[in-house]
């Protein structure tokens, strides 16, 4: 151990020892030569997938974004056919709605006219029979207040049918004119 000793004291601690340089340059050139052959080229392809990845990753969210705005403006341009077809139908429902108001009202007006046209022909029957009752009436009440006035029978049928009815149109003139 002397000999260790004295060379530890006569060498100067700024200055390596060679031994130790060669020993680490060998060490440090094997560790660069792993290095270079094994473990850089397999950080490099790590690298190159992840990039590979990232990228991919990029073109195919930049894929699906192009096809959502796309289904966006498909889906917008259908909403937008969705309303125009909504108020095509909406304004046809109205035009039939008004086709139907306009028919049913044609025929309640063709039903009232045809009731009011019955009504008056049964009123104009009714009056031609109360006309009809009322001459008849009228003139046997006619013949016998002129057989009381005259002082004789006016019994006679046809001579009491053809003075009523001659009277009747003799009222009828003069209440024409």
């Amino acid at each position: 151990m002397s000999y260790l000793a004295e060379e530890a004291a006569e060498h100067n601690p700024i200055l390596p020892i060679w031994q130790e340089l060669v020993v680490g340059t060998i060490a440090f050139a094997l560790l660069c030569f792993v290095l270079m052959k094994f473990v850089f080229p397999k950080m490099e392809e790590t690298f190159k997938a992840r990039v590979e990845a990232i990228e991919g990753g990029i073109q195919k969210a930049e894929r699906a974004q192009a096809e959502a705005n796309g289904l966006l403006e498909q889906y917008k341009l259908q909403l937008a056919e969705a309303r125009t077809e909504a108020a095509k139908i909406r304004d046809e429902a109205r035009a039939d709605a008004e086709g139907i108001r306009s028919d049913v009202l044609a025929k309640a007006q063709e039903e009232r006219d045809r009731i009011i046209a019955a009504g008056r022909e049964s009123l104009a029957a009714e009056r031609q029979t109360i006309i009809r009752e009322l001459r008849s009436e009228v003139g046997t009440l006619a013949v016998n207040l002129a057989g009381k006035i005259v002082g004789e029978s006016l019994e006679d049928e046809a001579r009491r049918k053809g003075t009523v009815d001659r009277f009747l149109t003799d009222l009828q003139t003069t209440g024409a004119r």
